[in-house]
């Protein structure tokens, strides 16, 4: 018996998000599939396009971060970044969204 993962929204992003003087180091690990579109399964059918489009991090409602994904993209992308301010307290939150329209929201608190 298989059982399939649930879907890409369903799983939480891990983000750590650490003050450190003047700047913040975050890191963020976004579960998701990330079919490319090319891959062929087992049939020899291609396998739809599913690849995170756009990730958008902000401090305290504040955008920080603008990113756009494409199918070149990993499975389970793991992203890192640091920008200048924040500290111990602030919220940090991480949205995505992918090409079918599926979206995703988590956040953390800084250390």
């Amino acid at each position: 018996m298989t059982t399939a993962s649930p879907p890409a929204a369903a799983q939480p992003m891990r983000i750590r998000a650490q003050a450190s003087g003047d700047k913040t180091l975050v890191r963020v690990l976004m579960l998701h599939e990330m079919e490319s579109g090319v891959r062929r399964d087992t049939a020899g059918k291609l396998i739809p396009a599913w690849h995170i489009q756009e990730v958008v991090a902000t401090l305290n409602g504040k955008t920080v971060l603008s990113a756009q994904f494409g199918a070149a993209v990993s499975k389970d992308p793991f992203l890192q970044f640091s920008f200048k301010g924040g500290k111990p307290g602030d919220k940090l939150a991480v949205r995505w969204k992918d090409n079918r329209g599926t979206s995703r929201s988590d956040e953390t608190t800084v250390g």
